[in-house]
């Protein structure tokens, strides 16, 4: 994920995409993300289960900065925010779900 000037890149790993990106938008979760204002997706991978989605994940944040938009490119090489794809309702839906299992 990258905010709006594509100054800031964040790694992150999350069993629900969709609610992930919303949570970002809405900057419902403290920390690096809000405060950089992240929120838009540039990239991602599936897995097959947690223990390589997080085995991906430190991969990823072990390269430098240039790795990463390197990867970026090598997969969007438009510049495609993710984000914009998802429908706003799936989303708030999918948070909701969430919010109603805490």
């Amino acid at each position: 994920m990258t905010n709006a000037k594509h100054t800031v890149l964040y790694t992150g790993f999350s069993s629900d995409l969709k609610v992930r990106v919303w949570s970002h938008k809405e900057r419902l979760l403290d920390g690096f993300t809000k405060k950089y204002h992240v929120d838009m997706l540039v990239y991602y991978e599936a897995t097959e289960n947690v223990v390589s989605a997080l085995e991906r994940e430190r991969q990823i944040k072990a390269g430098s900065r240039q790795d990463k938009i390197n990867l970026i490119n090598s997969m969007n090489p438009n510049g495609v925010t993710y984000t914009m794809t998802f429908r706003l309702r799936d989303l708030r839906d999918s948070f909701g779900k969430v919010s109603q299992r805490k």
